[in-house]
């Protein structure tokens, strides 16, 4: 059985989680995901899969309640990959850096724990005061993050290089040799068509 916990949303926009037999909101849905909660949100009428647009919804709640994380010219960047051939590659390189960074964070969380002798979640103000008396350790995580970056950059430059060499090794122009039916390499001075 899966431990999923679904939630149905209804053409009223209502959302019903399956779970506690109860209406909920979007409130209650970024509680689930901050809570690492695994869940499902689907159509109750047709059964579509609606976890990402009710994702999306809640990032939209949250740049628009005063604290954007999206900067004007990042989204518009994020906008002109739709649809260009390196959407894959951006994706994969956006997740693998968002998962370098939470690492990141949950190492510096451990630290602050550490610090604190507490299981609690810091306060912002604790926060800040523990990562102004982090510098170096700061500086050390924060040279790891970029550096797992640029791997993850170069890794996806690597892939897409690859791919295009694949790609143009098997097209017969530029000069490239061009195999024929035989398995011979035919040239201008061996083509059989070639007038003497």
């Amino acid at each position: 059985m899966s431990d999923t916990r679904v939630i149905k949303k209804y053409p009223n926009r209502r959302l019903y989680d399956t779970a506690t037999s109860s209406y909920i909101t979007l409130a209650d849905v970024k509680k689930l995901v901050l809570d690492s909660t695994e869940f499902k949100v689907v159509d109750a009428k047709s059964g579509e899969d609606l976890t990402r647009s009710i994702l999306l919804q809640i990032i939209l709640d949250e740049e628009a309640a005063g604290a954007p994380m999206f900067s004007s010219d990042m989204l518009s960047n994020i906008i002109r990959f739709y649809g260009n051939a390196m959407q894959g590659m951006m994706k994969t390189f956006l997740e693998k850096n968002i998962q370098t960074f939470m690492q990141m964070q949950q190492r510096l969380q451990e630290q602050s724990r550490g610090a604190y002798n507490t299981n609690a979640m810091l306060t912002p103000d604790a926060w800040a005061e523990f990562v102004k008396m982090q510098g170096p350790a700061m500086q050390g995580l924060m040279t790891n993050y970029l550096e797992q970056s640029a791997s993850a950059f170069l890794q996806m430059q690597n892939q897409l290089q690859q791919q295009t060499r694949d790609l143009f090794t098997r097209m017969p122009f530029g000069g490239a040799p061009f195999t024929g039916a035989a398995g011979t390499e035919k040239t201008p001075d061996n083509d059989e068509t070639k007038k003497s």
